[in-house]
């Protein structure tokens, strides 16, 4: 369950500072954000950033037990 609320709350957070970042027209260097097309609709993203973010917030649901 705490891998859920990682992920969920990973992507998030990555798609906010994704889109703040990624509407600038920049690829924040190492973050490698890069606009995605799904069917419609644009959405900027970043795949270190979400594997950063999940990390961080699975390990702070460990040291909340």
């Amino acid at each position: 369950m705490d891998v859920i609320k990682s992920v969920v709350f990973g992507a998030i957070v990555s798609a906010a500072i994704a889109m703040v970042i990624g509407s600038q027209g920049t690829s924040a260097g190492p973050l490698a954000i890069h606009l995605v097309s799904v069917a419609d609709m644009r959405l900027f993203w970043s795949w270190p950033m979400f594997l950063s973010g999940t990390g961080l917030f699975f390990a702070l649901s460990l040291m909340q037990r």
